[in-house]
């Protein structure tokens, strides 16, 4: 051990190229070197360079406090490897798969696999043309998900990323048939906690694996822990032909944690101070999420966007490898519509007569349409009111503002804060909703009657239950 800097250390072999070690290598790139310290837990260092011809320098994945110079260090001539297979089903994993639950240790034959490895080629990839429904409303109709793609949840602080990532693991965990990776990158430990006792609640734990990097551990777990959990994922698709389903939150700590371990590294930064290889890095987790030989790795992506730029070179870097964007809207959080997805700004490529069919179609661009004509006139109703629009202007203000509630629904995951129970819609109960709407056949109804409903019957039972005490009064 040469030095210590924080996260960063260098490291020297003796012997290199000289005397009964000749010929002999430095370690390599993105190899594991373990320190063996005065520490009952075994410290991992990844090597990021080459200093000379006998030194290299590593990014540590756990904390350094307490190294010393002078600390004896061992190449273990493979890269950092994590325990896969059924014996990780249920548990919580660090960055390298230690167990983090408090359970028992992993029995002692589990078989293990390296982080690093290449993405499928391409001419062993299938397409991702089938759907993958939620059951909520607004993510089926106007940005359906990819069986084996990828989609991302695009949104600033506080506008409800998480709460719909839960609420999906929820909601489709329970009717999935296949086993859960969820990586929770640079996230709360209250949000881990959050999560492990839902699962336990739902009963879903045993199809599931976590595995967390928090945010007060060191860059360097931040930076790899997506890797980790995708390569417990393809160990599922690969070695046991399982589809898997990947949850990431937050895809843009893994960036923050890059440009970390980048700027420890002493390399110059970029736009808006990122790293230099930023589209390399995002690329190498991106392009290992696929379909393989009829068995998939669907990944559903929190991305957190910074001071609500989506201009961000980070957060264009993420959506271009994307099938589906879910663009969630700090107005519409802040009027109440959760979940708060913008039905003009989320978009997904399976959005095809082809793929969804005629009827979904049809439905998803009226409502695009109608709601977009809604924007329009919004600064003309706000200067002069709506008395003074025409009357097919007045109607199609109506029903734009009777669909944004109808989007609207009650999550199971915050049924204990809000009262009210949880619901799944399946897709053909969205579609009929929507096009009642559309139809006019809603025109008399109250808007409240929309708001936080299920199905249209749901709404329609609200209206009439509403509609009762006036009738009394009367």
């Amino acid at each position: 051990m040469l030095a210590v800097r924080g996260a960063v250390v260098d490291v020297g072999f003796e012997g290199i190229g000289e005397g009964p070690r000749e010929g002999a290598e430095l370690p390599r790139l993105e190899e594991a070197l373990i320190v063996e310290w005065d520490r009952p837990e075994t410290l991992i260092l990844e090597v990021q360079a080459h200093l000379d011809r006998t030194s290299v320098r590593g990014v540590a994945l756990q904390a350094t406090a307490g190294l010393r110079r002078g600390a004896p260090v061992r190449a273990t001539g493979h890269p950092v490897s994590v325990p896969v297979g059924d014996a990780v089903l249920g548990r919580l994993l660090d960055v390298v798969g230690n167990v983090r639950d408090n359970g028992a240790p992993l029995p002692a034959d589990t078989p293990r696999a390296p982080i690093h490895h290449p993405a499928p080629p391409l001419g062993t990839r299938s397409q991702a043309t089938e759907v993958f429904e939620t059951g909520i409303k607004v993510i089926d109709l106007l940005a359906p998900l990819a069986q084996g793609g990828k989609a991302g949840m695009f949104g600033g602080a506080g506008v409800g990323k998480t709460v719909v990532v839960m609420e999906l693991i929820r909601a489709m965990v329970t009717s999935y048939q296949g086993i859960s990776v969820f990586a929770g990158i640079g996230e709360r430990s209250r949000e881990g906690h959050e999560l492990l006792m839902e699962m336990r609640r739902s009963k879903v734990l045993d199809r599931s694996v976590l595995v967390y990097g928090q945010m007060n551990e060191p860059p360097g777990a931040r930076w790899r822990i997506g890797l980790t959990a995708l390569t417990i994922a393809e160990y599922f698709r690969d070695g046991q032909r399982k589809n898997v389903l990947l949850l990431m939150d937050n895809v843009f700590r893994f960036v923050q944690a890059g440009s970390e371990v980048s700027g420890l590294l002493g390399h110059l930064a970029s736009r808006v101070g990122y790293q230099p290889t930023l589209a390399t890095e995002v690329a190498a987790l991106q392009e290992r999420i696929a379909s393989v030989s009829g068995v998939s790795v669907t990944a559903i992506e929190a991305v957190y966007v910074p001071a609500d730029d989506f201009t961000d070179p980070a957060v264009t870097a993420i959506s271009g490898h994307l099938d589906s964007m879910i663009v969630l809207s700090r107005s519409m959080a802040a009027e109440g519509m959760y979940p708060a997805v913008d039905p003009l700004g989320s978009s997904s490529i399976l959005l095809d007569p082809s793929v969804v069919g005629e009827d979904h179609y049809r439905v998803a661009e009226q409502v695009r349409q109608t709601i977009a004509h809604y924007k329009e006139l919004q600064d003309i109703i706000s200067l002069l009111g709506i008395e003074e629009l025409s009357p097919a202007d007045r109607l199609t203000v109506g029903r734009a503002r009777r669909l944004q509630r109808f989007l609207t629904q009650p999550f199971a995951v915050t049924e204990e804060f809000t009262g009210i129970p949880g619901q799944s819609v399946p897709l053909p109960e969205t579609l009929k909703g929507c096009q009642a709407i559309l139809d006019g056949t809603c025109d008399k109804w109250a808007e409240s009657s929309f708001y936080m409903v299920g199905t249209i019957d749901d709404a329609k039972a609200k209206e009439a239950a509403a509609q009762q005490p006036a009738a009394a009064a009367a």
